[in-house]
């Protein structure tokens, strides 16, 4: 039960860790006293804001993360005398873990003594993982290398020649007005897309939820909890905490990526753009696709089914958690490319890990929420329909949808790659043809293996029917400059065509793909600029382009009175050589500069620290902005935002 809840404290500390990322509540200071000629004792001193605690290297197993002190030189250099010694701490009962824990208040000190065996050793290099709580938990990490002189040594700043250091220059703005930029909720609300992600990610669960590994469980698993929990108050409980175990456990499957997007804000876009991972994708859902045909069960190796088996037969909430994660196993063959729909889907989204947090609480809720459901109301589970050959049709039903969704990641790397294999009419037909192969299983043409006699019914006839109204509505998508806009974002780019297009722009539009071609001819022409952030492989910049620019009275504002730079930031095209470089992040941190996509997503981070798409921003050639930024919004704020802006720029 203590690990239980440990698993659960942990992973809301892991989550309060990666929000709240700028507080520092512990203030770190490092010195050293010299014992003898060859023994030294290293003091670490740190200073705790008030209300927090630091958990001392010797606190409970059980209860919250313990200090640990690494000193990564050590080998061959030197040894340690004893443990660290610390400084005075407190002891306190905590009723989650039910132990005594150990920390500090106010002042923090280790002291750890050496014995040199080095005589070429002139520095010590420590590595410090602790956890402060106040309210929240906080995990932190600090890494000390100090001189045995007593003075810290400064790591050796990374530099760049002098080339470099003139192109990083040149990617910087000189900004006026830039207060302007967050004047306003012009841009898309984190907590908004949050919500949407998370009822997507709940679709997503119920439809697992009707597959043939996880329906017939319904009622098995709850009958078990209401007859065997001994009294109705306790099956009800016992129901319940199941549920809850199977959210914990998907919900955590998230936290790996939360690793990710906090080493660099713009990680997860590289990555969901990366050719070879698309392509991975593309594989994968093929692979998912073949499964729910039919063809292979995709099941996870079988000893870990058996282990969370044996182990949930412990009884009490260790044996209803090993229940739940006994679920997630042995459903793997079915929610497997459910999540790997919603895992690929998060990572090409600007919320990046959250998102993938949201649709992971959503997916695990609604395959939580039945189990609750039917133990405090056991009555429902007679109106529940039998399993039988309807869950094989489902099973098919995702395996057409895995197969469309996977020619949407080949599309993704042929676009960032510019290879022209999937031009937007080759994508539509072969969308057509999927949905064609679907309208023909619905009408009994084909079969797959596990399918059983085919009978005809009113909802298959009637889907089929609509199936193969949406293959005619794709078919309009085959002439030149035509939007589907029931599927914007999802199909490649109207100028990327077999037909002859008057310019590689939105719409056909004039723009510009490099900065500084679009100020010059700003200034030379006097117009506003509309720096559009956006990307090849970008569902949402589609939309608005096929959705709102399209529209007659926005496309002739952009057309006449605007200065369009396009910068694409997941363009893999190489610079020429002479135009590579490396720019300094950080002091420790080079990042190179060798794609297009490379340069304009870091020209977007260092000038306006954002890193998502479709972003704009309107400015006139003196680099003052003009008005707020702006994200994916309607058709009239859109349109109200350009006039605006057209008007300011006016009026100057």
């Amino acid at each position: 039960m203590k690990k239980i809840f440990l698993l659960i404290a942990a992973f809301i500390c892991f989550l309060s860790n990666a929000q709240q990322g700028i507080i520092d509540p512990v203030k770190w200071d490092s010195k050293v006293e010299k014992i003898s000629k060859t023994e030294y004792n290293i003091i670490l001193t740190g200073n705790i804001d008030k209300e927090w605690h630091v958990f001392s290297q010797f606190t409970s197993e059980d209860g919250s993360l313990p200090s640990v002190l690494t000193f990564e030189n050590k080998e061959q250099n030197y040894e340690l005398i004893g443990l660290a010694k610390e400084s005075a701490t407190v002891k306190a009962y905590n009723e989650v873990f039910g132990v005594d824990e150990t920390y500090f208040l106010n002042k923090v000190q280790f002291t750890q003594q050496i014995k040199i065996i080095s005589d070429t050793l002139n520095q010590i290099n420590i590595h410090l993982e602790y956890q402060v709580c106040k309210d929240i938990c906080i995990n932190k990490e600090e890494n000390f290398v100090i001189s045995l002189n007593g003075g810290i040594i400064k790591l050796e700043n990374i530099s760049v020649d002098e080339r470099s250091k003139e192109l990083s220059n040149q990617l910087i703005l000189n900004l006026k007005n830039k207060e302007k930029l967050n004047a306003s909720s012009g841009v898309v609300s984190s907590d908004g897309n949050l919500w949407k992600i998370f009822v997507l990610g709940f679709l997503g669960g119920l439809v697992a939820l009707l597959t043939p590994c996880v329906f017939p469980m319904i009622p098995l698993t709850v009958s078990f909890f209401t007859k065997q929990s001994g009294t109705k108050s306790k099956g009800i409980k016992n129901a319940v905490l199941y549920g809850v175990f199977i959210i914990v456990i998907y919900v955590a499957l998230s936290i790996p990526f939360h690793f990710l997007d906090s080493v660099n804000p713009e990680i997860l876009n590289t990555i969901s753009t990366n050719i070879w991972l698309n392509i991975i994708f593309f594989i994968i859902f093929i692979f998912f696709a073949f499964s729910f045909f039919g063809y292979y069960e995709l099941t996870l190796p079988h000893s870990w089914s058996s282990k969370m088996d044996n182990a949930s037969n412990s009884g009490g909430l260790i044996g209803i958690f090993f229940m739940a994660v006994t679920l997630a196993l042995v459903s793997f063959s079915c929610t497997g490319p459910i999540l790997g729909s919603l895992l690929a889907g998060s990572l090409t989204s600007d919320g990046g890990a959250f998102q993938l947090t949201a649709g992971m609480s959503g997916f695990g809720a609604a395959l939580a929420l039945p189990f609750a459901l039917f133990a405090l109301f056991p009555n429902l589970l007679k109106s529940l329909p039998k399993s039988g050959g309807w869950l094989t049709t489902v099973k098919v039903l995702l395996g057409f949808v895995e197969l469309a969704l996977a020619f949407k990641f080949l599309s993704n790397a042929d676009l960032v790659a510019h290879w022209g294999i999937l031009k937007r009419e080759v994508f539509i037909g072969i969308w057509m043809v999927i949905f064609i192969l679907m309208a023909l299983y619905f009408f009994g043409v084909i079969r797959f293996p596990h399918d059983g006699k085919k009978k005809f019914s009113f909802p298959k006839i009637s889907f089929a029917i609509l199936i193969t109204a949406f293959v005619i509505y794709l078919g309009t998508g085959l002439t030149k400059n035509s939007h589907l806009k029931l599927l914007a974002g999802f199909p490649p780019p109207t100028f990327y065509s077999l037909y002859e297009q008057a310019s590689d722009c939105p719409l056909g539009l004039d723009c510009f793909k490099d900065f500084d071609e679009g100020l010059a001819y700003a200034k030379e022409n006097n117009k506003p600029i509309l720096l559009d952030f956006t990307g090849w492989a970008c569902v949402n910049c589609r939309k608005m382009e096929e959705n709102v620019w399209s529209k007659p009275k926005v496309y002739q504002l952009l057309k006449e009175n605007y200065v369009l730079i396009s910068l694409y930031v997941d363009d893999r095209r190489e610079l020429p050589k002479e135009e590579q470089f490396k720019i300094k992040i950080s002091e420790n941190h080079l990042k190179t500069i060798e794609t297009f996509g490379d340069k304009w997503s870091t020209f977007q981070y260092l000038n306006f620290q954002t890193a998502s798409q479709p972003y704009y921003i309107i400015l006139n050639s003196n680099l003052q902005i003009l008005s707020e930024a702006k994200q994916y919004i309607n058709i009239e704020e859109y349109y109200s935002w350009l006039n605006k802006s057209k008007d300011i720029f006016n009026n100057i």
